[in-house]
């Protein structure tokens, strides 16, 4: 009986489909299992900022522009309003730090002195500026305050009336003297290339500022000159290190 049993199993595993036959005691064969589920997707690497349904990103939903990456860490896109406005501020201080940044670097490079003693006349009373050399007409301080001053109010007051946003930020006309704004799709690809110049205009005067601070009556070309000719003692280090532990 034993060695019977035995046989049957051997047979059984050898041979199944004996088990499963028609003319098998054992027809009724035993349900399978259900198939395991698939394994859940493996989590995104990307982190909370730059993923396309980040709340980051769900916050910037206008034009690119070189705004709309995902990269909002101070949500500064949640009012859409507020953002507009950011828009323009930005773009606005871009412009005047693709202006400042030349004026600084160029006419140190020309060795008309640097920018910080361009304008050392203002402190000198009665003093009289001059540009790349030249005397300027009406170039004393107070002239030149009321002058800077008028200007601009007129400026600010003119953008302030307009309505549309985008005319505010690209008004056209006599400020597009070169025609960058007649190819629609070019147009585009200029304002993203404008802000991405604009920000690094913003960090290049930002280093100036720094530069100034820690080697005041210099200017950035003269630094630079100086780190270049001997980078292990002249840099940062100068600053950040006490000179009576430094080697």
């Amino acid at each position: 009986m034993a060695s019977n049993a035995l046989r049957s199993c051997g047979v059984a595993a050898v041979f199944p489909s004996l088990l499963s036959s028609s003319k098998s005691k054992f027809s009724t064969s035993l349900p399978l299992p259900p198939p395991m589920p698939p394994p859940p997707p493996p989590a995104s690497p990307c982190p909370p900022i730059g993923c396309p349904d980040s709340p980051a990103r769900l916050t910037l939903t206008g034009p690119p522009q070189g705004y709309d990456f995902g990269f909002d860490p101070l949500r500064l896109g949640e009012v859409p309003e507020n953002l507009e406005r950011f828009k323009e501020s930005e773009l606005i201080h871009c412009r005047w730090a693709m202006l400042a940044v030349p004026g600084i670097l160029v006419p140190e490079a020309l060795g008309l002195g640097n920018w910080v003693q361009a304008q050392e006349w203002a402190a000198v009373p009665g003093g009289q500026a001059t540009y790349l050399g030249n005397p300027v007409p009406w170039g004393t301080l107070p002239t030149i305050l009321a002058i800077e001053f008028l200007a601009i109010s007129f400026v600010e007051h003119q953008r302030s009336m307009e309505k549309d946003t985008e005319k505010k930020k690209y008004p056209g006309g006599a400020f597009d003297p070169l025609g960058y704004s007649k190819d629609p799709a070019k147009f585009e690809e200029y304002k993203v290339k404008e802000v991405k110049n604009g920000r690094l205009a913003l960090l290049a005067f930002v280093g100036i500022c720094v530069q100034q601070s820690a080697y005041p009556g210099t200017g950035p070309l003269e630094n630079l000159a100086t780190h270049l000719a001997d980078p292990w003692h002249n840099n940062i280090g100068d600053i950040v290190i006490p000179r009576s532990i430094s080697p």
